[in-house]
């Protein structure tokens, strides 16, 4: 990293993006933040947030200095244009595309555009993401070779040298937690635990084990696979 880099962070309020905070706070002096407004059926993760970045602040004084602005986009447009069980309120199914109906298309390539955009108007040179396709349902714009080809799109058409991150793009679930609890130990790792949200469709009625949620869709069922390796691993 250059000792002049500033981050981004695309930040749901889910575990992943918050593994991402946590492992940019701990590489960049001025880091800010960036969510989402999507018409997402799971929009409690939107109320997460606060709470999540507010807890991340007390863990350590050196990320409460490091963190900084949180931003808060509306792009309520993709709920209006595309059909999704992530947009509305249908049963989780396979499409004939072999696509989960979760995918959101375009989405992330929404998301990182309006983020340069974003980091562009605040001076910021890196965008981080939580994209993964070791560990994902299937999604074509989690893809390593996706997040390359819109580095090279963005720079070409901004006249940047911004760099996309994607620290969990090459490990599993199991791994994702080990990864935060290396950057802020046990700590870290219950605030993930019991402030985040990942469930798809927005349960927090039932505390579990890996936190909260429904438990059976396809991202409650990979958080908790991946908590349970992560625990068996270290003992507890």
């Amino acid at each position: 990293m250059h000792p002049t880099d500033t981050a981004l962070v695309l930040f749901s309020g889910g575990q992943d993006s918050t593994t991402c905070l946590a492992w940019a706070l701990q590489r960049f002096a001025r880091v800010e933040t960036i969510g989402f407004d999507y018409g997402q059926r799971h929009a409690i993760e939107l109320s997460v947030r606060p709470t999540v970045l507010e807890q991340v602040r007390a863990l350590s004084p050196v990320w409460n200095e490091r963190l900084g602005e949180d931003h808060m986009i509306d792009l309520s447009l993709i709920s209006k244009i595309s059909d999704t069980a992530l947009t509305s309120n249908v049963e989780i199914a396979m499409q004939e595309n072999g696509l989960p109906n979760t995918f959101v298309p375009g989405r992330n390539l929404l998301f990182m555009t309006v983020a340069a955009t974003v980091a562009y108007r605040r001076g910021l040179t890196v965008l981080v993401g939580g994209m993964c396709e070791t560990d994902f349902s299937g999604y074509p714009d989690c893809r390593d070779d996706t997040m390359k080809a819109l580095q090279v799109a963005l720079n070409l058409g901004m006249a940047t040298r911004q760099r996309i991150e994607t620290p969990l793009m090459w490990i599993d679930k199991k791994q994702t937690w080990e990864l935060a609890f290396e950057a802020g130990g046990q700590p870290l790792v219950d605030l993930i635990r019991f402030e985040t949200h990942t469930c798809y469709l927005g349960e927090r009625g039932e505390r579990h084990e890996w936190g909260y949620g429904c438990g059976k869709c396809p991202a409650c069922e990979l958080r908790a696979r991946g908590y349970a390796q992560f625990a068996a691993s270290r003992g507890a």
